[in-house]
């Protein structure tokens, strides 16, 4: 049965991935991505709409029976402010979420982050907890949410502390197990796949995955 796929946040370390996933899985027929910028990428399943996310809810995109990756993200310094940071890691989440729920998606995925928690003092960790309480809300048929730890992988954009940081990690990777296990680094490649498994398992319901059980799901 062919299926279709929409990715928001497609150009990010994790949605580049999927997408290429996508497009050489042959479950899929059709791949719709909603970018600002092209992925300069070009395959006969691929349709790329270039859009302004502050009018997402205005965009046609056939979302009726396909499953809908979100693997959008930011930083509070590449946001600028804690206002725009909310916007993307939140308002467009949610209104992704709602258009899905509207037209009858069969599976809504998304990217979030470890710890995620709605009470945290953390910003970051609190919109990240609050989104996920948003799309719980919604009692969308099928929620698929990934906790994944510091990601590897190369990004288009250098970010210095983020390179240090993956550095390090590698390092002192041994010194993740036991109960740290779940703080070890991921590479993208592996949240990707196991999004994409997640995604074509059809399970209905609500399922969270941390970042241990992520690199189980995705290798």
């Amino acid at each position: 049965m062919s299926q279709k796929a929409v990715v928001v946040g497609a150009t990010g370390l994790i949605g580049k991935e999927l997408v290429q996933l996508l497009l050489s899985d042959s479950a899929y027929t059709s791949v719709t991505v909603l970018v600002r910028r092209s992925m300069g990428i070009s395959d006969p399943k691929l349709h790329e709409k270039l859009i302004d996310f502050d009018l997402l809810e205005e965009v046609n995109v056939d979302m009726d029976g396909a499953d809908v990756f979100c693997a959008l993200g930011t930083t509070r310094k590449d946001s600028g402010s804690q206002e725009a940071f909310r916007r993307v890691d939140y308002t467009y989440p949610l209104t992704l979420a709602q258009m899905a729920k509207h037209q009858r998606a069969r599976g809504f995925i998304i990217v979030s982050a470890i710890g995620a928690d709605s009470s945290s003092r953390t910003f970051y960790v609190r919109v990240k907890g609050e989104i996920e309480d948003a799309l719980k809300e919604l009692k969308l048929q099928s929620l698929h949410i990934f906790r994944p730890s510091l990601l590897l992988g190369a990004r288009e954009q250098f970010r210095f502390g983020e390179r240090i940081a993956q550095i390090s990690s590698k390092i002192f990777m041994p010194l993740f197990s036991g109960v740290l296990r779940k703080y070890k680094p991921i590479s993208a490649s592996s949240v990707a796949k196991a999004m994409l498994l997640a995604a074509k398992s059809g399970r209905s319901g609500t399922h969270i995955y941390e970042s241990d059980g992520i690199k189980a799901e995705g290798m």
